[in-house]
């Protein structure tokens, strides 16, 4: 109310408009059980071809894999283990682990290391670097400060590391090489095509070509391997930068170019260096090949499948419901106890 003497300002309406009225044209579908009966059976019809595609794909994938950080430890106790390894300033050890081809692996056959119980997806863990020092340039204070506690050697700031952080100390440092032994042939030589493993905008854009500096280079404390040469030349150590998302991960090693014959026996010398006995961890190597789907893994087919039979099955059950039992549209006088025991009286 306006006070005496004061004249009341006339609302201002607002201009008309369908939008504000919300007048607009809508559209609000009926799912009638024809409907619902039709939605899922064609739901069915689609899903299941799918899954039986994709679960083909992946079973069409040779991968043959073997544990062997339990393997070149055999007989070795828990003090040979850590003094043996490189995180303590070790060479590590050399042991053989063996591959049976089961079918014939067609070329390309990718070698992959895996890990399990590392999580690489642990908060502080991840934010451990910078990626302006990786990038080889000269990075702000502020980028810097989450390498810590891996930025200066020994708290010595004239020291700093270079690539700094948590990932690039604990940087995998197993190596492999590779002999296949066909049938009735001795064994030989299987080469491993190590480069154009990481991608190809990590190269590019996230990495610079500058050599390193005092990185992994205090013994006692050493987390992992060298970088050899410029750190984007290492395309090793760019595949273990990009983080994986799970505890129980596997990384591109590299490629052979050849295709094995089934009933070969493929032989790996392991330098087992990376020291996964103090987290309990386990490490393989793994070959594979690939499909247009890419690696095995039968979940998209398996899923595919499981929701295609289910909304097959639905649409058979409605099917019957409305056969069996149908009512008028908009009657829904039969679902009222009190109508029915009306009508029964």
């Amino acid at each position: 109310m306006a006070a005496d003497g004061e004249e009341t300002k006339p609302t201002k309406e607002p201009k008309y408009s369908k939008f504000t009225q919300q007048e607009l044209p809508a559209c609000k579908p009926l799912l009638t059980p024809k409907w619902v009966i039709a939605i899922f059976l064609v739901v069915g019809l689609v899903f299941i071809p799918i899954g039986a595609v994709c679960l083909a794909a992946s079973v069409s994938v040779i991968e043959v894999s073997q544990r062997y950080d339990d393997v070149c430890a055999q007989g070795a106790t828990s003090a040979d283990k850590e003094a043996s390894l490189m995180q303590l300033a070790g060479a590590g050890s050399f042991c053989n682990v063996t591959l049976s081809v089961p079918k014939q692996m067609k070329a390309p056959v990718f070698v992959y290391y895996e890990l399990d119980n590392f999580y690489q997806n642990h908060r502080r863990y991840v934010k451990s670097r910078s990626d302006q020092q990786l990038r080889g340039e000269e990075a702000a204070s502020s980028s810097l400060k989450d390498c810590e506690p891996e930025l200066y050697v020994g708290g010595d700031r004239d020291k700093m590391i270079n690539p700094c952080g948590l990932i690039a100390w604990s940087y995998f440092n197993d190596t492999f090489a590779l002999a296949v032994t066909e049938t009735g042939s001795s064994s030989v030589a299987l080469p491993v095509n190590e480069t154009g493993i990481a991608w190809a905008t990590d190269i590019s854009k996230k990495f610079g070509p500058y050599n390193t500096s005092n990185f992994n280079s205090d013994p006692a404390f050493r987390g992992g391997g060298a970088i050899l040469g410029p750190v984007q030349d290492d395309e090793h150590f760019i595949v273990w930068m990009r983080t994986a998302a799970l505890p129980n991960f596997r990384k591109l090693w590299g490629r052979i170019t050849q295709t094995i014959p089934a009933g070969s026996t493929i032989t790996v010398t392991v330098n087992n260096r990376y020291n996964t006995y103090r987290f309990d961890g386990k490490k393989k190597i793994v070959l594979s090949t690939t499909s247009w789907l890419g690696g095995k893994n039968t979940f998209l087919g398996i899923a595919y499948l499981t929701v295609g039979s289910v909304s097959l099955a639905f649409s058979v059950l409605f099917f019957v419901l409305q056969w069996r039992h149908p009512r008028k549209l908009g009657d829904v006088s039969y679902l009222s106890w009190n109508a029915k025991a009306n009508a029964a009286s």
